[in-house]
């Protein structure tokens, strides 16, 4: 390259390294970088399309990019240089740099954030980058941040900039960046963008309103941003002050009429405080008219005592608009209330105005005036207090005669009220007599009597009432009067009896009752003719059977028998009751009857009037249910066998529960078998103790319940045989076995229990299921383990057992080879190889443990087992790996065997896995082979293998006694291109022929020139020879002056001479081929060949090069035979004969 190069031969020199260099080998670093060096400085088109095409990547790119540099290809040595000054300094040539590159580079991770800023920096010192730092600031926000960018345009002041990039990224700021919006908002006032002022306050919210306000008021532009944001965000007062401030009256009158007419209050108040012309402000108002939002107009003018001023826009309101809204006239009625015009009237014909606002208003003005507005809006709590603190107690109580509202009544009539009795006397003197409608008298005399006023009432009532008035023969006057003297005046409540006719006496009758007035009571019942309500007031109310007796014997009415038959029932007088009841022929309170009878014991009392109850027809059960519970309680069980075998009504089923549930178990055992209730049937035979009756009947009830109980109460009786006949029949149920068997457990009968379950399941009764066979197991294993491992062994059986159950029983007890059975047929070979592991004394076999761990899904286990193994069996470790081969990590296992130090036990495994050439497995290996000195199958292992830290090993063997062992780290330090260090331990080791091979495989001049002359100072005997046979053997990197040197300083020009005979010779050679080569290109006189579109370079000036994929001309080989005769013939022994072996 360097020959071409001197020779000004670019074309040769490209097209001979590109089909050199084309594998693009780490070896070939400093030929890529020279190479790029070349073209660089000659050729730099040619270079720059190699780089486009990326042919190389192993050169020295520090280097390179300088050279880039130097060649003014600035956008190639960016793609090169990484530090920060470099890059600073290329990038100011925007003019020869791609400007899409130059973005997209900004982007690229070798620009950290901060180092991107600086660059921009440098660009941004001349204003003529400032659009590319734009596109750079918008397509790279995210990476640099927003505000950084901000500040850099604004640190150059470079306003039209930052609008630029900002406006990219306004609408997507957020509230932490708000800063950046008024940054943006300023730009653009600086270079007068006013609309998109206006668009940002109107349609973001990502600012500080307050910051923007004061912004826009000292920039003195355009209001209508200004407008915008404070109508949006409420500063209308502010924006009044600063438009009236400024005299742009015209704008405000603009805001207010064109923009928003409903923010007129706030702008007439600020205008009002800020002292402006009422004209103004009334030719406000006149042109917004009906859109202005009139409350909050009149609140704000109110608030400043300026209402008067509205009077003539509010009637216009009223007159043009039709206008009906509350505040209008309420501000109309409060002008004139102040006025004095026409108050009166209006307020009493205007159907508009707030009542509760205008009242309020008149109150401390004038309260006749707050009457009438309160009176009007029917506001009662105002219109109270306002009569009461002007003790106005005539017009108060004319209305609460008018409203006839109890609550109000209530409200005023409490006994807390001071002023009470002042309004009772306007209202007895004045409202209630000048009333002429009976309801107001009506809700009047209420309202006194909910407030407990009675003498008043009283008084009142009886002037009315008495006194002939228009009102004397009301019902409900008399009615009220009576109740009144009921609650008030007992005493005179018989002489209003007699001396009112309009009352109606059975309801007045009920209140007295209720008062406790029961004479009276019974009079106004006797004289209305209610004959039963009367003997009622008589039973209930005075308690006087007798004379209740006496009263029904003188009227002699079956209803009032029955009566008298209720009235004694309710005072426990059974025998007497029955009697009446059997008097009147009523059979109606049968059921009350019964229950009477029942609770006093009466059955044979009660057995009659059931029969007359049954010849009146009554056709219910519960007769025909009682007469059958009589004859059982009455021991008539002839009587009770004939009526239940007839025709009836009666609930036997309930009966016989009963009769149950009283012990009556003969009557009961009667009626279950006329019902045929088996079930129940056989729990009375229990009761019985008829055990054999008992399971006859539960064959025919043939209910899991019975089967339990006759069961459960022959095992009590242990009866074990009927109970286990029983038994059979639960145990079908997966449901009841477990109640079945806590039973039997909880009395100590384990023995019975297992005997039922294997009954059961070699019965052929019933098939037997997964329940029983599990529970079977789970007894045996808690009383009888030894039975355990039988019965899982059994055919069949573990797919009818619900393994986990079993396995949680045996985990308990401790049985782990049953476990381990267990979990292997559950397919849970992780828990079965575990189990082992933990319980290896009880649970571990070694076939066993081989077919379980073939099949773990859990991977840890493996390693575990190697523990085990290690610590337990370590004769049987080998056995387990191969097992396990194709299932571990060979590292780990490595790594675990030489911690336990146990390395040795699995040579066999490691001799086996060998062939995966994985370095913790060849170390393993080595480490053994080392430690048994065993040479040749070293090197055999070291030769076939190559993952290994061979530099450690190669030192490792370096001092090691064996001399076979020092030259395997020899040939180590040789294979790994140490090539001085491979060549100074085989020179250690007098082993010469070492030397020169390693002096040859390195290539290395050096090396090979250090061994010669150390062959040149070796003793005559060795000289010669060596020095002959180390020339043949590095005839290819030996320098040709040193071999002449050391030929004539050691007086060995003999052995010298072959080799510079055939050195000369291949000099020569390659010298007339490329003096012909050059002839020949002469005659051809091709055109100079360019840069292809490919990006292949070609020749640009000179001789042409071979076509790429052409070959070379074939170099002179080393010794090429002179003259047919072999350079090898050179080299003849120095002791004679023939030529040397080396």
């Amino acid at each position: 390259m360097e020959l071409f190069f001197q020779r000004n031969m670019i074309p040769e020199l490209t097209a001979l390294m590109i089909d050199v260099l084309q594998r693009n080998d780490p070896s070939d670093s400093k030929l890529q970088t020279r190479f790029l060096e070349i073209l660089l400085q000659k050729a730099p088109n040619v270079a720059d399309a190699i780089f486009g095409k990326a042919l190389y990547s192993q050169y020295d790119r520090t280097y390179i990019a300088q050279c880039c540099e130097k060649a003014h290809l600035y956008q190639r040595a960016l793609e090169h240089y990484t530090e920060l000054a470099d890059i600073q300094r290329c990038i100011v040539n925007t003019n020869m740099i791609n400007p899409e590159f130059l973005v997209q580079y900004f982007g690229q991770p070798v620009l950290t954030p901060p180092q991107g800023l600086e660059c921009m920096k440098t660009l941004l010192k001349n204003r003529a980058n400032m659009t590319l730092c734009i596109e750079i600031a918008k397509k790279f926000t995210q990476k640099f941040g927003p505000r950084p960018l901000a500040e850099l345009f604004e640190s150059f002041k470079m306003f039209d900039g930052l609008y630029l990039f900002l406006s990219s990224i306004v609408a997507a700021l957020t509230l932490d960046e708000k800063d950046l919006v008024l940054k943006f908002i300023q730009a653009a006032a600086k270079i007068q963008q006013y609309k998109e002022i206006e668009r940002v306050v109107r349609d973001l919210a990502n600012f500080e309103p307050r910051e923007v306000k004061d912004f826009l008021k000292e920039a003195k532009i355009d209001p209508q941003s200004l407008i915008i944001l404070c109508d949006k965000y409420g500063f209308v007062d502010d924006l009044t002050k600063y438009l009236y401030e400024n005299n742009m009256h015209k704008a405000i009158e603009g805001f207010v009429t064109a923009y928003n007419p409903r923010q007129t209050p706030i702008v007439v108040g600020t205008l009002l405080d800020l002292g402006c012309n009422e004209d103004f402000i009334k030719g406000l108002l006149n042109a917004v008219r009906a859109q202005c939002p009139i409350p909050e107009l009149v609140e704000e003018v109110e608030k400043r005592n300026r209402l008067k001023m509205l009077q003539a826009w509010l009637e216009a309101r009223v007159a043009d608009d039709n206008n009906v809204e509350p505040a209008t006239h309420s501000a109309l009625a409060k002008i004139y209330i102040d006025s004095n015009a026409n108050a009166d009237q209006f307020l009493e014909s205007n159907l508009y105005y707030d009542t509760l606002v205008v009242g309020r208003y008149c109150e401390k003005r004038d309260p006749h005036r707050a009457v009438i507005a309160y009176r009007r809006g029917k506001n009662d709590d105002e219109l109270i207090e306002v009569t009461n603190r002007n003790s106005l107690f005539k017009a108060q109580a004319r209305y609460l005669v008018e409203r006839q509202l109890p609550e109000l009544w209530a409200k005023v009539l409490v006994e807390t009220n001071p002023l009470r009795r002042q309004l009772i006397d306007q209202v007895v003197s004045t409202a209630l007599p000048q009333s002429k409608n009976p309801e107001d008298v009506s809700a009047t005399v209420k309202a006194f009597m909910n407030a407990n006023l009675p003498n008043e009432l009283i008084e009142l009532l009886e002037k009315i009432m008495l006194r002939r008035s228009e009102f004397s023969s009301n019902k409900n006057l008399q009615n009220l009067l009576i109740i009144t003297a009921i609650r008030a005046a007992p005493d005179r409540v018989k002489e209003y009896i007699q001396r009112l006719d309009n009352y109606d006496g059975p309801e007045l009758a009920k209140y007295a009752i209720k008062s406790r007035l029961y004479e009276e009571a019974f009079e106004m019942y006797k004289r209305f003719n209610k004959h039963v309500e009367a003997v009622g007031v008589l039973l209930r109310e005075i308690g006087n059977v007798p004379r209740a007796t006496e009263y029904a014997t003188t009227v002699n009415l079956p209803e009032v028998w029955s009566e008298l038959a209720e009235g004694q029932l309710a005072q426990n007088l059974v025998s007497e009751a029955i009697e009446s009841y059997i008097k009147a022929a009523d059979p109606s309170k049968f059921d009350r009857v019964i229950e009477a009878a029942k609770t006093a014991g009466l059955y044979a009392a009660l057995i009659p009037y059931l029969s007359m109850a049954r010849k009146q027809g009554v056709k219910d059960p519960i007769v025909d249910g009682a007469l059958v519970y009589a004859y059982a309680k009455t021991d008539r069980l002839a009587d009770l066998d004939d009526f239940i075998a007839s025709p009836n009504t009666a609930d036997l089923q309930a009966i016989g529960e009963e009769c149950f549930g009283e012990a009556l178990y003969h009557a009961a055992r009667s009626i279950f078998t006329q019902v045929g209730n088996w079930v129940r049937l056989a729990s009375t035979h229990i009761k019985l103790e008829a055990y054999q009756a008992a399971f006859e009947a539960a064959k025919k009830a043939m209910t899991m319940r019975t089967w339990k109980e006759v069961c459960f109460a022959c095992v009590e009786a242990k009866q074990f045989r009927l109970a286990q006949q029983c038994g059979v029949n639960i145990c079908v149920q997966i449901d009841e076995l477990e109640e079945l068997i806590r039973f039997y457990l909880e009395r100590g009968h384990f023995e019975e229990i297992i005997a039922l379950l294997e009954y059961a399941i070699d019965s052929e009764q019933r098939p037997p299921h997964m329940g029983m066979f599990t529970e079977l197991g789970v007894l045996y294993s808690k009383f009888k383990p030894d039975k355990l491992m039988d019965h899982l062994k059994k055919p069949n059986i573990v797919a009818r057992l619900n393994i986990p159950q079993l396995l949680r029983v045996c985990e308990e007890n401790l049985q782990w080879p049953e476990c381990c059975f267990l979990y292997c047929h559950y397919d849970e070979y992780d828990y079965a190889a575990s189990t082992m592991l933990s319980h290896g004394v009880d649970a571990w076999s070694h076939q066993q443990f081989k077919d379980v761990i073939s099949k773990i899904g859990n991977v840890e286990i493996y390693y575990k087992s190697i523990d085990f193994y290690i610590q337990q069996h370590p004769l049987l470790l080998c056995d387990l790996l191969n097992v396990l081969t194709a299932r571990i990590d060979h590292s780990r296992v490595v790594a675990q065997t030489r911690r336990a130090g146990q390395l040795a036990l699995i040579k066999p495994y490691l001799l086996q896995i060998q062939h995966l050439n994985i370095a913790e497995v060849n170390e393993a290996l080595i480490d053994i082979l080392v430690e048994e000195e065993d040479c040749h199958a070293l090197r055999t292992a070291l030769e076939e293998h190559d993952q290994y830290d061979a530099i450690a090993l190669a030192q490792r063997l370096e001092s090691h006694e064996l001399l076979e062992m020092r030259r395997i780290s020899a040939w180590l330090y040789q294979n790994n291109k140490r090539w001085s260090q491979s060549v100074a331990l085989s020179k250690r080791d007098h082993l010469y022929h070492d030397c020169m091979a390693t002096a040859a495989a390195s290539a290395d001049c050096e090396v090979a020139e250090d061994l010669l002359r150390f062959f040149a100072d070796l003793p005559e005997a060795f000289r010669a020879p060596c020095f002959a046979a180390c020339l043949y053997t590095c005839y290819d990197i030996l320098p040709v002056d040193v071999v002449m040197e050391l030929g004539w300083s050691c007086g060995l020009n003999d052995y010298a001479m072959p080799f510079l005979i055939q050195s000369t010779r291949e000099y020569t050679a390659k010298v007339d081929v490329l003096v012909a080569g050059r002839e020949e290109d002469k005659k051809k006189k091709p055109a100079a060949p360019a840069v292809g579109a490919d990006g292949a370079p070609v020749a640009t000036e000179g001789a042409p090069v071979p076509v790429m994929g052409e070959p070379m001309p074939p170099p002179v080989a080393p010794f090429a035979p002179v003259g047919g005769v072999p350079p090898q013939a050179y080299y003849m022994s120095p002791y004679g004969g023939a030529p040397s072996a080396f």
